[in-house]
């Protein structure tokens, strides 16, 4: 299917596709899937999109949520990216998140056009104890893969691209991805079901200065305080950043944005 004949695109997940952390001037979310809606209705102005995705879900909520009803909208074009917040938990039951991504999978590909899936980034190399998630992250990358064949569906391989290791892609949590890292997540898809290539997306950026041991200390600290304090306090009360949220695209709509608003960040 040729980007001309996706009329409609629904994005579904957690926070890396609602686009948590590529913020409009406004506070609200972006992220990849807005750009690549935007990209989409260059060609195809009618273009309806809706977004599904809240941060905090787990696989299981994007299963029974999100997925009924993205499946009842029967769109062009669908994608679904989840189970890394479930992987980061202690007690993650690998095998109840292997089956809502295998049952999530099977229910989109009898309804969509095209469905797009993700090999999502590998943290380990670049986050100090992601070596722990890295077992359960060759899980479900190996599981995507088997699936992707399957159904025919089209994979975005993220976990390849040793450009994700660089910070200066992600935000201050560092876990989620910047503006620019959600640009280069957009091209990535844009290339990956057909459009044509408007840079590279696993381009390395410039060399930067390696900060010093004090400053390398003070940053770790300041994150421990801002962000994992928090997590951790969330994770102990049975909280989610999520909680209360709805879907800020719920229904297939025209996109009706300004797409030099909405468009390309870089």
């Amino acid at each position: 299917m040729s980007d001309h004949d996706y009329h409609s695109f629904v994005a579904i997940g957690d926070s890396f596709t609602e686009g948590m952390s590529d913020s409009h001037p406004d506070g609200s979310y972006r992220g990849w899937a807005d750009l690549l809606a935007a990209r989409l209705a260059e060609t195809r102005p009618e273009l309806h999109y809706a977004n599904l995705a809240i941060r905090g879900k787990l696989v299981g909520q994007i299963a029974q949520e999100q997925a009924p009803q993205a499946a009842a909208m029967g769109a062009d074009l669908v994608s679904f990216a989840g189970g890394v917040n479930d992987l980061m938990r202690p007690r993650c039951d690998l095998s109840a998140v292997c089956t809502h991504v295998e049952q999530t999978v099977g229910r989109l590909a009898a309804t969509s056009g095209t469905l797009v899936l993700f090999r999502p980034v590998d943290p380990s190399r670049r986050m100090r104890g992601g070596a722990r998630l890295a077992p359960r992250l060759h899980r479900l990358t190996a599981l995507v893969t088997e699936l992707a064949e399957r159904h025919k569906a089209v994979v975005v391989d993220l976990a390849s691209a040793r450009v994700f290791d660089d910070p200066r892609l992600w935000a201050d949590d560092r876990i989620h991805l910047n503006g620019e890292g959600h640009r280069r997540v957009a091209e990535a898809v844009s290339q990956a079901i057909g459009l044509a290539p408007r840079f590279d997306w696993q381009a390395s950026l410039p060399p930067m200065g390696r900060a010093s041991w004090t400053e390398q200390r003070l940053a770790d600290a300041r994150w421990a305080r801002v962000h994992l304090l928090p997590w951790i306090g969330r994770r102990l009360t049975g909280r989610s950043s999520g909680d209360g949220l709805t879907p800020k695209r719920p229904s297939l709509a025209p996109l009706r944005m300004d797409v030099s608003d909405i468009g390309d960040s870089g």
